[in-house]
């Protein structure tokens, strides 16, 4: 039997940005081919895509973006080149619906969730290949990939169980890296300050530098990526200097006219000082070294004109060194050794009455730690989808992925969602399923007293979600709004009752969980000398949390959810110069607020392109996770090349 390499996706392109009034009615006038190249930095693999051609990529089906039923976030790649920002960390928080909670700039460490859940519950992958870490999902945005090597970033909201499987209880986040169509050889290098000295320290400038370079090769018959990245830098605040190195490689070889092999391989190593990260203000010379290695090899085979298979291996492993006292490695140090590996075939059967997709997976996961111990566990899942536009102005997509943990034994998650077409710009969805989210390692076994223990007892959290909502496409311009309501039993939060206690998790609590979302784009394309894209988001959210003895007990996570999001971003540009202007607003559960502002400056005379950031502009004083203080005001020059 011939093997499969999961099928082709084309990018989606959704702008985030200030959305004037005007250009919601506005023509897209003469929008023949994408000049947006005249105001971006070189990126000489995207062409022009219009927001009725692109398809959102899903493991077993391929489903067009104006199709779609689900709420879906997607920054494309003309987004990344504009966006004031170095990291996934960084591109991620402009983004609706999606709390972005960093411990620390430089892509450091970060908790990421969607829509009011906690950051165990989102679920993380590379090209639809999951990376998820069982020890702890602390450890999920350490990815082996620079800025330069990504295509796009697709975000679907609400439980995705019946689409990738466990662990995506409120939603997920996949990593779509670049696919070359010619040779090309790139450098980006770029340094910045917040022009503070470390008074606490040796009285230096803090400061941060990075260096990224990819070469990619292609012909009709293969293609092959490399990128590699390197960012260090003394911080922004005592301890918390940085070192990281990162390295990326992709290979698709065509076997025939329909059949492909693709290949994947990456490594990061992450150093940087972790003060105030997890325990302060006691581990104010704590540090902290994670390293993570990513492989990946898939294929796709055309059985018949109608059917096609996909089997594919991946490989994780996962090292964290935690060091309480980073000059006395002879107490209070944590080191976890993970693996992952995850096997699975997907099918997809074109019929008279529908496409069909089914598969199978199965994953195991070890860990070796000091402090969590020697465990192991493994999971099995069978899936089934079905879509059909058979009846008329009616998209139906339903599903339903059956699991077995071993330690949790079976579990099914249904799902379905409807679109109706009432015009070809106006659309009314609706969705409605589950999911689970199986208990980390750390949280089950973490023996770290007296700050951290675990639960073995712990069950796994279920959830059932549903929503509606209203979507509007056309050429150049997208909205959609939608309400949802997201209940989930055996919610897991580490609580305590006294600040005397050491943090531990229970599943006492229920979270019920009402939002409204809205986001609206606009990309005025023309073949002239001024070009401008603009987007905005509002995500509002009621979450509340009630359990029988949760009565004057601290919550560590859950008083931190949003209550209160929006972004924009604003581009424009004129010849070979552009402005990008980004502002987003958080406010906490807890009603804790911040606003910040972003600028990016950039100019293109090729094959070189210059930028100037700025960063939190307004030097807004904030903490986004723990107590960690974030940078203030932050100034960045950046160069790139490509030819």
């Amino acid at each position: 039997m011939k093997l499969f390499l999961e099928k082709r996706s084309v990018v989606i392109a959704i702008s985030w940005a200030f959305v004037h009034i005007y250009l919601l009615y506005a023509q897209p006038a003469h929008a023949q081919r994408d000049s947006s190249e005249r105001f971006v930095m070189p990126s000489k693999n995207v062409d022009s895509i219009s927001l009725q051609e692109v398809v959102i990529s899903e493991n077993r089906l391929q489903i067009p973006f104006t199709q779609q039923n689900r709420n879906i976030q997607v920054i494309d790649r003309k987004q990344i080149d504009a966006l004031p920002a170095r990291s996934i960390n960084e591109l991620l928080s402009h983004i609706g619906g999606v709390d972005l909670r960093q411990r620390g700039p430089f892509g450091t460490q970060a908790d990421v969730s969607i829509d009011g859940g906690t950051f165990e519950q989102t679920l993380i992958l590379v090209n639809g290949i999951k990376v998820l870490d069982a020890q702890t999902a602390h450890n999920g945005l350490n990815l082996p990939i620079p800025t330069d090597a990504i295509e796009r970033i697709e975000i679907i909201r609400g439980p995705a169980a019946r689409i990738y499987g466990i662990n995506s209880l409120t939603g997920a986040i996949n990593i779509v890296t670049r696919k070359p169509q010619q040779p090309e050889l790139s450098a980006h290098a770029y340094a910045g300050t917040g022009f503070q000295r470390d008074t606490a320290g040796n009285g230096a400038l803090f400061n941060g530098r990075g260096l990224q370079l990819g070469g990619t090769y292609a012909t009709s018959q293969q293609q092959h990526s490399l990128y590699g990245g390197h960012e260090s830098g003394n911080g922004y605040r005592y301890n918390t200097a940085f070192r990281n190195h990162k390295a990326y490689y992709q290979g698709n070889i065509q076997t025939n006219a329909t059949d492909a092999l693709t290949l994947m391989g990456g490594y990061v190593y992450n150093n940087f000082g972790a003060n105030g990260f997890y325990a302060a203000p006691g581990d104010r010379e704590s540090q902290e070294i994670v390293q993570t290695v990513l492989a990946a090899i898939a294929y796709h085979a055309q059985l018949t004109e109608r059917f096609s298979l996909s089997p594919r291996v991946s490989y994780r492993y996962a090292y964290d060194d935690y060091r309480y006292f980073r000059n006395d490695l002879s107490r209070a140090r944590s080191q976890h050794h993970g693996h992952a590996f995850n096997t699975e075939i997907n099918g997809t059967w074109h019929t008279a009455a529908g496409t069909i997709g089914v598969g199978a997976e199965m994953r195991r996961e070890i860990i070796r730690s000091s402090n969590i111990g020697n465990h192991d566990r493994n999971n099995y899942g069978l899936y089934a989808e079905f879509k059909t536009e058979r009846i008329r102005n009616l998209l139906l997509n339903a599903g339903v992925y059956a699991n077995y943990n071993s330690d949790y034994g079976w579990q099914v998650f249904p799902g379905i969602d409807l679109g109706y077409q009432l015009s070809r710009e106006w659309k009314i969805v609706a969705h409605t399923g589950t999911g689970q989210r199986i208990p980390s390692f750390t949280d089950l076994y973490l023996d770290q007293r007296p700050g951290n223990i675990g639960n073995p007892l712990l069950q796994s959290e279920r959830s059932w979600y549903v929503e509606g909502g209203i979507k509007y496409s056309r050429e150049r311009l997208a909205a959609q709004a939608t309400y949802f309501y997201r209940n989930v039993n055996d919610f897991i939060d580490w609580v305590r009752e006294s600040s005397d206690e050491p943090w531990q998790p229970y599943n006492f609590q229920h979270n019920r969980t009402r939002g409204v979302t809205f986001s609206g784009n606009y990309r005025v394309l023309h073949d002239t000398r001024v070009n401008l894209m603009t987007g905005v988001s509002y995500t509002w959210l009621s979450p509340t949390f009630d359990g029988s003895n949760n009565t004057g007990v601290l919550s560590k996570y859950a008083i931190e959810s949003l209550r209160h999001q929006a972004t924009a971003n604003l581009t424009i540009g004129v010849d070979h110069f552009s402005a990008t202007l980004a502002g987003r607003f958080n406010q906490r559960i807890s009603y804790r607020s911040y606003f910040l502002g972003d600028v990016r400056l950039a100019y293109q005379f090729k094959p070189l392109g210059v930028y100037l950031d700025a960063q939190n502009v307004f030097d807004v004083t904030y903490i986004e996770a723990g107590a960690v203080p974030m940078p203030g005001r932050w100034i960045s020059l950046g160069v790139k090349w490509a030819m």
